[in-house]
């Protein structure tokens, strides 16, 4: 089988495209360039966004490059008439004169060096069979707007639930991971909020509020937290076992075993800290079945309730979806072609409506986007990549007329999924070093990201969550549902197990059935106490053709909010070690063999820089969060976190 279908042809199709051909050629977009239209003049005019420069004719190529020359000490002198011009040539004029007045006047500034974490000019390897729309609807402010509200009140729910059925706090995160775990099995409607899932009471959000019943045990430091921990949990083991509808071997069993553990305390004054741990461990272990019983339905309950929220949510918003296209008489069409293309971004089988006015302002180096008193930010750097993905990717908006408004809706989509907190979900976004991807690129053709978003991509093709708002900036959609016949991938999925586990089924399935080049390079936490079913799976694949180990510590990552952070906060150490394994078919191994060579200059890549700050989040950990050094206290409270099953783990370093 060759890649395109046909023994015939070389190379994989091109996708049909309505889009009009580009009319700047790829170095003056690259430079900054765009060709934007005048009201006042009605005529076209071309304007930098990096040197706030207009033109009234098209740049001439290889003047000043503020990206390949940002000094400008390549730039060709400029001789003759436009001597008096710097950085024009070629009799260009222009557009504003006004830019020679302010130069070095009082109220001149220095514009800040453009950095660049991502390359989007690397060609993709991928070919996929080609696919019909999505029939997703078509992002709008005012949908974005509803379905963020809601989310937010169905967290506030969450909230509640626990606080009053079992008196806890929700889980840090476990709401962020829901959304994705419910996502692996759903089939509902909307792209971010579950509505047709089955079982409707989710696993991981019963494991991790069952986790931290009777009590959270959080991580500890010294020998008398650890006597007061022991303390509350007896007490509450205690408490919960008397005030449940408990049977009266239970009753007995977790009553002998409290009063025991009340005794040791008041006589035992000289035990250590790992004393206690190890006498909590024994409490937990035999309370652990009892409390378990008595707590289940109360669980299912706020997991079951949550669920059918959500369901009824979903059914507001896609109503007052398909109530605005219906005023806007948006009708559908879909056509497609049984063959083998390289892959191109999502395409929605519904037309976009209309979009209202987002407003756009720039406060130093932050782009801020309003709708309806809604403010969104992003850095200018990064508003400069949305501008180019869209540019390389949209297919129905060629004047930029909708760009505002799917920019504000791309960036609430994303600060709605992962919530308001502090430095919350910012470990479900964060993303290779730049080195690495580099090294990535050229030593295994690498050119994909299978799981990444607009704001934190390196290349420009990648899979993302939401297809019906990434698409518009190259994303391919959410890679379960994507499938490549060949091509070169790297996967550095959110840690979440149940995710994890899909995708190494995903992966095992794609590699079984094509006979073309295929290979995936996949990055997943080293966790071992206990080791996760993916990773378990994946060191078992008879598709694996190596494996090393990132030590922890060793390496680091780019954070998940690059699009908003400080520059000194972009980069942060990973706490766990890291497994990078190579999944590949027979024709894939032989066009990527993982070398020896090659590994090293992979895992060179990796060094440190130091700039990297310490993995984001609270200082103290649940118990269930494997990022932290080994030791005695760790491999207890690991123990402890699991008396139903493996604990849930959160990824403190990256979608």
């Amino acid at each position: 089988m060759s890649p395109t279908g046909s023994s015939s042809q070389a190379s994989p199709l091109t996708p049909s495209t309505s889009k009009p051909i580009q009319e700047l050629p790829d170095e003056l977009i690259q430079a900054g360039w765009a060709k934007c239209w005048s009201k006042r003049e009605n005529r076209p005019y071309y304007f930098n966004r990096f040197t706030n420069q207009s033109l009234w004719e098209m740049p001439v190529l290889g003047q000043h490059d503020v990206i390949s020359d940002p000094l400008g000490l390549n730039a060709a002198p400029a001789t003759g008439e436009g001597a008096g011009d710097p950085g024009l040539g070629n009799g260009q004029r222009k557009r504003r004169p006004s830019e020679e007045a302010i130069q070095g006047g009082p109220n001149s500034f220095k514009r800040p060096r453009v950095r660049i974490y991502w390359d989007l000019d690397v060609q993709t390897n991928a070919v996929i069979k080609e696919r019909a729309p999505y029939d997703y609807l078509p992002p709008h402010p005012e949908i974005e707007l509803q379905r963020a509200q809601l989310t937010t009140k169905l967290r506030q729910h969450y909230h509640e639930l626990c606080s009053q059925r079992e008196g806890i706090e929700p889980p840090r995160e476990s709401f962020n991971r829901w959304l994705l775990e419910r996502k692996v099995v759903d089939k509902g409607v909307d792209p971010l909020l579950p509505s047709e899932c089955d079982p409707a009471v989710s696993p991981s959000m019963f494991r991790e509020v069952m986790n931290d019943i009777p009590i959270r045990l959080s991580r500890i430091k010294y020998k008398e937290e650890a006597r007061k921990l022991l303390f509350k949990y007896a007490e509450a083991a205690k408490k919960m076992i008397e005030s449940r509808n408990a049977t009266p071997d239970s009753r007995k069993v977790v009553k002998w075993n409290v009063e025991d553990t009340m005794n040791w305390l008041r006589r035992d004054h000289s035990a250590s800290k790992e004393d206690y741990m190890d006498r909590l461990e024994h409490l937990r272990k035999q309370c652990g079945p009892h409390v378990t019983a008595v707590a289940k339905d109360s669980v299912e309950g706020i997991c079951s309730k949550i669920y059918h929220i959500s369901t009824e949510y979903v059914r507001r918003i896609r109503q007052a979806h398909v109530n605005l296209l219906k005023e806007c008489n948006i009708a559908e069409s879909t056509e497609m072609q049984d063959r083998l293309v390289y892959c191109y971004p999502v395409r929605l089988s519904v037309p976009s409506p209309p979009q209202p006015r987002v407003e756009l302002h720039f406060e130093n180096d932050i782009a801020c986007l309003r709708y309806k008193g809604e403010m969104v930010k992003v850095n200018r750097g990064h508003f400069n990549k949305l501008e180019l993905l869209y540019r390389y990717s949209c297919i129905d908006d060629p004047r930029f007329e909708k760009f505002l408004s799917r920019v504000w809706c791309l960036i609430k989509r994303y600060q709605v999924m992962f919530g308001s907190g502090v430095n919350e979900g910012t470990g479900l976004q964060g993303a290779l070093p730049v080195p690495v991807f580099e090294a990535l690129n050229k030593q295994f053709g690498v050119s994909f990201e299978c799981f990444a978003s607009p704001l934190n991509c390196y290349f420009k093709q990648f899979c993302s969550a939401f297809p019906d708002i990434d698409g518009f900036f190259g994303s391919r959609g959410p890679f379960l549902s994507f499938s490549p016949v060949s091509g070169s991938f790297e996967a550095n999925p959110p840690f979440c197990e149940e995710l994890m586990d899909a995708m190494v089924t995903h992966f095992e399935d794609l590699l079984e059935k094509s006979s073309e080049p295929l290979s995936f390079i996949i990055f997943v936490p080293e966790w071992r106490d206990p080791p996760t079913p993916a990773l378990t799976r994946m060191e078992n694949s008879r598709f694996r053709r190596h494996q090393m180990t990132v030590p922890a510590f060793e390496h680091e990552y780019r954070s998940g909010s690059q699009h908003i952070c400080k520059r000194e906060e972009m980069y942060y150490k990973a706490i766990h070690g890291t497994a990078v394994i190579f999944l590949q078919n027979n024709a894939g191994f032989a066009k990527w063999e993982p070398t020896t060579e090659r590994i090293q200059e992979v895992l060179a890549a990796y060094k440190i820089s130091g700039r990297s700050l310490s993995s984001p989040g609270p200082s103290s950990a649940s118990a269930g969060d494997k990022d932290s050094k080994p030791g005695h206290e760790q491999a207890t409270l690991n123990a402890l976190a699991s008396p139903n099953g493996p604990s849930s783990r959160t990824r403190h370093q990256e979608n």
